[in-house]
């Protein structure tokens, strides 16, 4: 094995992890059909690379890719750190349906079913996916922090939570990482719960740091997406004029990938890595892919680290940006600020 990441604590949990990881989702849904064998073939490079941190959730293809993963996390069960989350409920008969459920009863019953899905004993770090405010968090965590003393979990995770929420749910227990959308396009965490992060020692775990593929350079429009079913038809930031707005803002971005001779990707994901020192924070963002080619350009980009004017030749690209990250912004940290 040849690795190329450096480590990183996860929070304060003593788990070592790379310092970028491989999100599955689009392994089983959202972009598109996946090719299963590429998308196993991607798994391996990653650790080959030293990504160690694959992350899941129970309502990816409805269990489907816990399901896929398990074969994987069970071959390589000493080096893989498998994340995964509770709380979005689904539908078979309403594909359209997305429930939030904290409760107790429902993550007891909802860790269990994740890890017969996994074939494993026990999950390195576990999520609340998303935040159901009808529910104290306080009385959410202390639920989780049960699973970590009957050893089904390790350490515990948030999402899309506000600084507020993170300072409340840590006074329960130790939370290892909180993990929110964060990138050159996205920066509203910045408000709040990353300083919130910081202070705590809670690593930040950005998902979506290429914007949802679209800081890669391929898209100038949904009309570009190739699939019907893709879900990104739906976000503000795909569609019409915006799209067409936010293509043209990768210019700064397209100018530094030019002068180093790296990928827009690349940049914009060490521009993700920098904000550990900017921030004082550890980082381990989570780009999706379902192609080693793909993987093996990301991982590079944990080693480049941009000057001081590059980045100050990006930071104005957020304020640009035309249209919200989702069309309900409501069950977002940013929703609730």
């Amino acid at each position: 094995m040849t690795d190329t990441l450096p480590t990183t604590a996860l929070g304060r949990s003593g788990i070592e992890v790379g310092a970028q990881g491989l999100g599955c989702m689009g392994m089983s849904e959202f972009y598109g059909p996946a090719d299963l064998t590429e998308s196993r073939a991607t798994l391996d490079r990653a650790l080959e690379l030293g990504v160690t941190l694959f992350d899941t959730a129970d309502m990816y293809g409805s269990g489907h890719n816990e399901e896929f993963l398990s074969e994987f996390v069970k071959a390589n069960r000493d080096r893989v750190v498998l994340a995964t989350k509770f709380a979005m409920v689904r539908k078979a008969d309403d594909p359209t349906y997305r429930g939030i459920d904290n409760s107790p009863a429902y993550i007891r019953s909802a860790v269990d079913a994740s890890l017969r899905r996994l074939g494993i004993d026990t999950i390195d770090l576990y999520y609340m996916h998303r935040r159901n405010l009808e529910v104290p968090i306080e009385e959410s965590v202390g639920a989780m922090a049960e699973l970590v003393t009957q050893g089904k979990v390790r350490a515990l995770g948030l999402s899309e939570v506000t600084g507020d929420e993170l300072r409340a749910a840590d006074a329960v227990h130790p939370i290892a990482a909180v993990q929110s959308e964060w990138s050159l396009f996205s920066r509203d965490v910045e408000r709040t719960v990353v300083p919130a992060a910081a202070e705590l020692g809670v690593t930040f775990v950005p998902y979506s740091p290429l914007g949802r593929g679209f800081l890669t350079g391929s898209f100038a429009s949904a009309g570009e997406l190739t699939d019907a079913k893709d879900f990104r038809h739906s976000m503000p930031r795909f569609s019409g004029d915006n799209a067409v707005h936010n293509a043209e803002l990768l210019a700064p971005l397209r100018a530094i990938a030019d002068a180093r001779g790296s990928t827009l990707a690349q940049v914009a994901l060490a521009w993700v890595h920098a904000q550990a020192a900017v921030r004082g924070l550890s980082v381990v963002p989570i780009p999706g892919t379902r192609s080693r080619t793909r993987l093996t350009e990301n991982a590079a980009a944990a080693t480049i680290t941009l000057t001081a004017d590059e980045l100050a030749i990006l930071e104005p690209i957020t304020a640009q940006v035309a249209g919200n990250r989702y069309v309900d912004m409501s069950f977002t940290s940013a929703g609730r600020e």
